[in-house]
């Protein structure tokens, strides 16, 4: 059996941070693309790569391109292409911008990887993994969106570093859009098993829950540009999950068509990712609080993926 082929659609930040996991977890070929104007970016970055494999001792090759044809035909295609927002700006300050770009993305995929599991990282999530999915017009179960395992990973971080415990113990669950109103829900955060608000009072987990909802734009103001180690764990998770058929339970991005209420959206909620794609939608129950709170989530979701449908040719 050859190897699987993972196509990286961006080469910035998390691009190149993709493609070092990739490698060190040896899940597959990996193609490094970017427009033609970082063609040799992306190769120099490939070769770079490479050459760190003779101590790694990792069997995978790893190429850089700006040709399409090159990508055809890949297993995996994870996208982060598009620009990164600037200190100040909203994830949905971008729409405008990134919207031409996913969509080029989006029919070259068709084209070219008509059958490959689509995990989509750029901003704003939400709505441009609906845009790339309507474009290709792929099934719902081939195309996702990493937002809630990055923000379910922040949050467990800063569970963890207010308990002073390994945070292999936390398990957070952070559902909703991609933005503001990302909704951590509390009922099904734990800690080995037990409930949270056992262990932390109402008032740290408040602080808790809006740091991680500027999670991103913390790191975006320290660093003056968007975060990439974290998100590209976040999306090789989701990768392996799929490669592997590991039937791991994560919060993603799933095109909703009646579940909790909401149809013909994207928005994190509890999925399965197995070798079928997104193989299963998780209904939790949930407290009338957090349904409160995935209402607002979703109207603001609805808002920008209006926007979106706006400029829909024809």
């Amino acid at each position: 059996m050859g190897r699987k082929k993972i196509g990286l659609i961006g080469a910035g930040n998390i691009g190149g941070e993709l493609a070092n996991l990739l490698v060190m977890k040896q899940l597959g070929d990996v193609v490094l693309y970017d427009i033609a104007a970082k063609e040799n970016f992306a190769k120099g970055k490939a070769l770079d790569l490479e050459q760190a494999t003779s101590q790694s001792g990792s069997d995978i090759r790893v190429i850089g391109t700006s040709n399409w044809e090159d990508v055809a035909g890949a297993d995996v295609l994870i996208v982060t292409a598009g620009i990164p927002r600037k200190p100040g700006q909203s994830r949905d300050d971008i729409v405008m911008t990134n919207l031409p770009i996913i969509r080029d993305v989006a029919n070259n995929a068709k084209k070219y990887c008509p059958n490959a599991f689509s995990i989509i990282i750029s901003n704003p999530l939400d709505a441009m993994v609906y845009e790339y999915r309507r474009v290709t017009g792929a099934p719902r179960e081939k195309v996702a969106g990493m937002a809630g395992v990055l923000d379910s990973s922040r949050m467990a971080l800063f569970l963890a570093r207010e308990l002073n415990c390994s945070i292999k113990d936390v398990r957070a669950m952070v559902l909703g859009g991609h933005g503001d109103d990302m909704v951590p829900v509390l009922s099904y955060t734990t800690v080995n098993g037990v409930a949270i608000r056992q262990l932390i009072s109402a008032e740290k987990l408040g602080a808790i829950i809006d740091r991680t909802r500027g999670g991103g734009g913390e790191v975006l103001k320290l660093m003056g540009t968007s975060a990439y180690y974290a998100p590209a764990l976040s999306a090789v998770v989701m990768a392996e999950a799929y490669l592997l058929d590991q039937k791991r339970l994560l919060p993603c991005a799933a095109y909703l068509d009646g579940e909790y209420g909401f149809k013909d959206l994207y928005m994190g909620v509890p999925v399965v990712i197995g070798q079928g794609g997104v193989e299963q939608i998780v209904n939790i129950e949930l407290s009338a609080d957090e349904r409160a709170m995935l209402e607002k989530s979703g109207a603001s979701v609805k808002k920008v993926i209006d926007i979106v449908k706006a400029q829909a040719p024809g």
